[in-house]
């Protein structure tokens, strides 16, 4: 039975912990990773056998246990279903720098699980899981290349220091937010989020997060050395010699067939030489015996001549340079009627993005262990099959799609304009059309346009580009705007999205080991040039986001009431609220601090909703005339109805001209009578009006003067007054 191993630390200001010998002891590795009071029991198990496939078969899965923030689950089931989107954000988060870690043609699988058990409201248990991979794989012995880490950088708006893993509240007051992981030696990830950040002070960022990196991983190889675990006795398979020789002769017909700027037609072309070359040069029994070898072989072939033709002549399979980016065809306001839409392709990589505004209380709620409660900028990004030409099922959005939506999203929220200068809720989903590389990037350029064609009052345009890297010993191209054979086939995809100011957005994956800072520096520069130059085409066929809402688009008025007020513009049950949106057909939202937000399509009907609301909460001064129903009478006079929720008495002196005996002989329930205010009680609140449009006395309601004798009354006099 393995000992309990704890390794405590403290780096940047926050203690962390590596613990394995007491939990999970029958996974390849186990270890539980805390940072503060936030902790993770992460997993690693290695198949026994090899399996036969063409890549490395690596699945992460993160838990989100809402026990771990004293939640019970929302839902019918009450229990943890599918792996929410900030969930599947993680998996994807520790997937990226833990696969190029195994050696090439490592076919065992590898299955690696991170469950939450402790997240303390503070730090987030994302950064840590990967550390805790990393760990894991080397408690077991398994052939990766670590001690791999993970480190969160802000930097705080007010001094402008870096933070190493903020808390969420130092999150809220920073400019940047980037994740990046990596070795010692090099960087395999970054994702990032900004507030328009210089491409120097990004640089700034990657090069503190390298020494952080290295810091942790440090630490973890201590933690290592003290458990002191038995490598685990592996093979990686090799593909037997005799496959390369018959295939490498055809190499100059593999660069011909790769010369080809269609995708379909080149994927054809590329197709039609593999299934001859497998067809000519393979016996029926080889082909069984080799078939995923063969298959290897000839991507290899495949990956080398691209690799070749870029580096040796510059040029690229579609004829571009290294800098050139693919043809455009943008059209803003694609669609009729819908909110907003934009058409944005880029060579064969096409995308309709369309925006739809909503009331705030249609915001994204999250029933995850992020603190944040929801949303109200959501996109979404779908990538059907016909988008490659392909057949396929349709479902779930799959992880890919969750990951891309999430990377336009972090780009174009910078630029978002807040609930109180703009009160919507805003989706904006984008659909890949055709699809031929850097579909991510095409989705944030139609998103930007989607925005401004709706009326959104972004602060400035957002535009993306989807950089490459070809890396053969110390020679080094750069490419801009890769297609997906390059992405596929070369070192690096690293997506830089942002305004003309600075970044909103990152997202690398790097195959490259060697890749530096001054490389990385290279590829921002160039990225610059390519987003500019996509920026002011998208500006040439609109400049500005329309200053009008479409017709179709929902009319948001907000208005603030005092909170003592609430409850009357609400009603019992709800029922004025409701009595106001069914007589006008506007939605009205009502919050606590008595913020209420107006939405109707019509104006009118809006400005009915609003004029009700307004007033229900009236109070009447004095000098102020109504129309008001009267909607009570008694001896000493009638209570008519100034507001919805406020009554003023008129006095049965006030209610005509002359002296009346009976309220009733003048005014009736339900008569609307001209009133105004003469005073408003300062301590009760009670109000007297008198009427404007008085009549007569009719000579029926005339009370019997004092000195006339009445029936059966008697022949003395008048009572004197004691005044008299």
């Amino acid at each position: 039975m393995m000992t309990k191993i704890v390794e405590e630390f403290e780096l940047y200001g926050k203690s962390y912990r590596f613990e394995t010998g007491e939990l999970a002891k029958q996974a390849t590795g186990a270890v539980l990773v805390t940072c503060e009071e936030t902790s993770a029991l992460v997993t690693a198990v290695v198949s026994k056998h090899d399996k036969d496939y063409d890549f490395f078969p690596l699945t992460v899965d993160f838990m989100e246990k809402m026990y771990a923030v004293g939640r019970i689950p929302g839902g019918y089931l009450k229990r943890e279903a599918k792996p929410s989107d900030k969930g599947i954000l993680t998996a994807r988060m520790i997937d990226r720098p833990i696969r190029p870690g195994f050696p090439d043609g490592y076919k065992k699988e590898v299955h690696i699980v991170a469950t939450t058990f402790v997240v303390d409201g503070s730090n987030p248990p994302d950064t840590i899981c990967v550390a805790g991979a990393s760990a894991a794989l080397m408690v077991g012995g398994a052939p990766f290349d670590g001690p791999a880490a993970c480190v969160r950088i802000g930097r705080d708006k007010d001094s402008g220091e870096f933070i190493v893993n903020p808390t969420y509240a130092e999150q809220e007051n920073s400019d940047l937010e980037l994740t990046i992981a990596g070795t010692k030696d090099y960087i395999s990830m970054v994702e990032a989020g900004a507030d328009e950040v210089t491409e120097e002070d990004m640089l700034a960022a990657m090069a503190f997060a390298q020494e952080a990196i290295a810091a942790f991983c440090d630490k973890q190889q201590s933690f290592i050395d003290r458990v002191n675990p038995t490598p685990m006795d592996y093979t990686v398979h090799e593909i037997d010699p005799v496959i390369k020789e018959r295939i490498e002769p055809f190499f100059s017909e593999m660069e011909a067939a790769l010369h080809d700027a269609d995708k379909l037609s080149r994927i054809e072309k590329v197709e039609t030489l593999k299934d001859r070359i497998t067809e000519e040069e393979f016996s029926e029994e080889e082909r069984a015996m080799w078939s995923s070898d063969i298959a290897a072989e000839l991507k290899s072939l495949e990956k080398r001549a691209m690799r070749k033709m870029i580096i040796e002549t510059g040029e690229r399979v579609d004829g571009r340079k290294a800098d050139e980016i693919r043809p455009l065809h943008i059209v803003p306001g694609y669609l009729p009627r819908v909110h907003g839409s934009g058409l944005f392709q880029r060579g064969q990589t096409q995308a309709l993005s369309v925006c739809t505004l909503g009331m705030l209380n249609e915001w994204q709620r999250l029933d995850t262990i992020d603190p944040a409660e929801g949303k109200r900028y959501m996109h979404q990004y779908n990538f059907p099959p016909y988008s490659t030409g392909e057949t396929g099922r349709m479902g779930a959005p799959k992880r890919r799609e969750i990951g891309h939506g999430a990377l336009a999203e972090r780009a174009l929220l910078p630029v978002i304009p807040s609930e109180d200068d703009f009160p919507y809720a805003i989706r904006v989903v984008s659909e890949i059309l055709e699809s031929n590389g850097s579909s991510s990037m095409a989705s944030t350029c139609g998103s930007t346009l989607a925005l401004m064609d709706a009326g959104v009052p972004i602060e400035r345009p957002v535009s993306g580009v989807a950089m490459g890297l070809i890396k053969e010993g110390d020679d080094v191209v750069i490419l801009t705007d890769i297609q997906g054979l390059e992405d596929f086939l070369g070192d690096m995809d690293f997506k830089v999205c942002g305004t003309e100011k600075g970044i909103t957005a990152l997202q690398m994956d790097n195959k490259a080991k060697g890749l530096s800072l001054d490389i990385l520096s290279r590829a921002l520069k160039q990225a610059r040039e390519g987003r500019a130059y996509i920026l002011n085409a998208m500006l040439e066929t609109i400049d500005s986001p329309r200053e009008q809402l479409r017709d179709t688009a929902p009319r948001i008025e907000t208005i603030h009431i005092p909170q003592d007020k609430i409850r009357d513009v609400i009603g019992t049950g709800g029922k004025v609220v409701r009595g106001i949106q069914d007589e006008t057909g506007a939605t009205i939202e009502i919050l606590e601090d008595g913020t209420i937000h107006i939405a109707a399509v019509e104006g009118p009907a809006g400005e009915a909703a609003k004029a009700a609301i307004l007033a229900i909460v009236k109070e009447p001064e004095v000098g102020e005339i109504y129309d008001g129903e009267v909607v009570g009478i008694k001896d000493f006079g009638a209570f008519v109805r100034l507001t919805p929720n406020k009554d003023g008495l008129l006095h049965i002196s006030r209610v005509a001209n002359g002296r009346v005996a009976n309220v009733e002989d003048v005014l009736s329930m339900g008569d609307i009578v001209k009133v105004q205010v003469l005073e408003v009680d300062p301590k009760t609140g009670k109000i007297s009006l008198d009427r404007l449009d008085k009549p007569d006395a009719p000579e029926s309601s005339k009370p019997a003067r004092d000195d006339v004798k009445r029936p059966g009354q008697g022949t003395r006099k008048p009572r004197r007054s004691h005044h008299s």
